[in-house]
């Protein structure tokens, strides 16, 4: 998939109009997380990391997954010591919580309003080195 619209459009219904229905609510609440595929996956705001160990990569601030049984969404930020996803569990009581990552089974099990303020915070909180909008990270 090279595009996110190529992503999305390879989907089937219901799980289609979720994910474009997620896709546009990250779009319109932190637009200048440069959208991107990679990983079999769509990504926002596309970042490098280097540890000190030396190891380094590529990955995005936010990325969403269609899985077979479920949608994932990660998040890759730390506010006040604490994964950003891991804070939010008890306001997303339908979802399953992981340290960076969200998963449910439809978009109508969570509170939009609160995705909206994880994404803002990420935006706000991002690991690494985020790249220009529109640039490829690398």
């Amino acid at each position: 998939m090279d595009t996110p619209d190529s992503y999305i459009d390879a989907l089937d219904e219901p799980r289609r109009s979720d994910i474009r229905a997620l896709h546009e609510l990250i779009r319109d609440t932190v637009p200048e997380l440069a959208p991107t595929t990679a990983f079999g996956m769509l990504g926002y705001g596309p970042y490098h990391y280097r540890y000190a160990s030396g190891r380094e990569g590529d990955s995005t601030v936010i990325a969403l997954k269609s899985n077979k049984n479920y949608i994932s969404l990660y998040v890759s930020a730390v506010v006040g010591g604490r994964y950003l996803a891991e804070s939010y569990a008890d306001a997303l009581p339908r979802a399953s919580i992981g340290k960076s990552c969200i998963r449910f089974k439809r978009l109508a099990d969570l509170d939009t309003g609160v995705l909206a303020d994880i994404f803002r915070l990420a935006r706000e909180n991002p690991p690494g080195e985020l790249h220009r909008a529109g640039s490829p990270p690398g």
